[in-house]
């Protein structure tokens, strides 16, 4: 046989193979694997589509938590699956753009070990203080910092997670500087806010939002383009004089790299539809995210953007997780 004969056989296998891939898939559970504890934004958002997304497979959509090394732990278990389809992370703006910003070392490369599904939702972060604290506005708090260099503390959920980086990236914008007092988890740092042992935090809307409503935290700015219907009085970081802080903290699928088109295009149109079930997302808009549902080709488009733009604040501030 010829060998031209047998690679145009081989391609006709392929394209008869496809179709019947995609109706064939999936045959058996699908695993999330999720980089963090239960209970937080990765682990809330995966749960939030499992029903729907067991209704779209047709299959059983089971989580597996996975923590450990700010989200490389589990993300590195997924680079080492097969790229069936039957394994997917759900992780965070850290896990996809922060981590790879933050550390040249790192077990895995989300553009090249992963393939990127969609962007699930996001959430801006909110600039919040202690009640007690003597500033009441982001105007106020930039005088403050101004008069008071490094003396002001800034509590974070940890060494290059969001709150982290939105915090330098705002003293990069204002010419300010504070004291960085990481916490492991946003919980803690919070906990310390309410408490009076810090004084002003960036944190995701949703994490603070009852507590701002119940006067344990004062608001002072979101750092989204828009308002928030969670909290319509407190305006925006342009609103209150500081451009360039727009900031979300968001959450996406993925999968090992290398996903027969079939079977990504069927994930993809099974996320896409549990996310915008109206069901699911009143859930995710009362914790105050919104939901993207953007496709694989926009969302590596908008990972690496977010990686490059978090690659200049470490730099600029000298961040290193060690």
């Amino acid at each position: 046989m010829s060998r031209l004969k047998i690679v145009s056989l081989a391609l006709a296998a392929a394209l008869c193979g496809a179709p019947a891939l995609a109706q064939t898939f999936p045959d058996r559970v699908v695993t999330v694997v999720v980089p963090f504890p239960p209970g937080g934004a990765s682990d809330s958002t995966a749960r939030f589509m499992q029903p729907k997304m067991q209704d779209k497979l047709g299959q059983s959509v089971v989580i597996d938590n996975r923590p450990g090394a700010n989200g490389a732990n589990g993300a590195s278990h997924v680079k080492g699956q097969p790229a069936d389809g039957y394994t997917l992370l759900v992780g965070s703006i850290g896990v996809f753009a922060i981590n790879p910003a933050l550390n040249p070392n790192l077990s895995y490369q989300p553009g090249k070990d992963l393939d990127l599904l969609t962007v699930a939702v996001r959430t801006p972060n909110v600039l919040v203080a202690n009640p007690d604290f003597p500033a009441s506005s982001v105007k106020e708090l930039i005088a403050y910092l101004k008069a008071n260099p490094d003396k002001v503390t800034f509590a974070s959920s940890g060494v290059g997670s969001s709150d982290h980086l939105t915090a330098a990236l705002f003293w990069q914008k204002t010419g300010t500087s504070g004291v960085h007092v990481p916490y492991k988890g946003g919980g803690p740092a919070i906990a310390d806010l309410i408490a009076g042992h810090a004084n002003v935090s960036f944190q995701n809307l949703g994490a603070v939002a009852n507590q701002i409503k119940a006067g344990k935290l004062k608001a002072f700015a979101v750092t989204a383009q828009d308002r928030n219907p969670v909290l319509a009085n407190v305006p925006t970081m342009k609103e209150a004089g500081v451009d360039g802080i727009d900031v979300y903290s968001w959450q996406a699928a993925a999968a090992p790299k290398g996903l027969p088109a079939p079977v990504k295009a069927k994930l993809f149109e099974a996320l896409k539809a549990s996310l915008n079930d109206p069901e699911v997302k009143a859930k995710f808009n009362g914790l105050g995210f919104e939901v993207v549902a953007n496709t694989p080709e926009e969302f590596v488009a908008f990972r690496n953007a977010e990686e490059q733009r978090w690659r200049e604040v470490v730099k600029l501030g000298k961040i290193e997780t060690n």
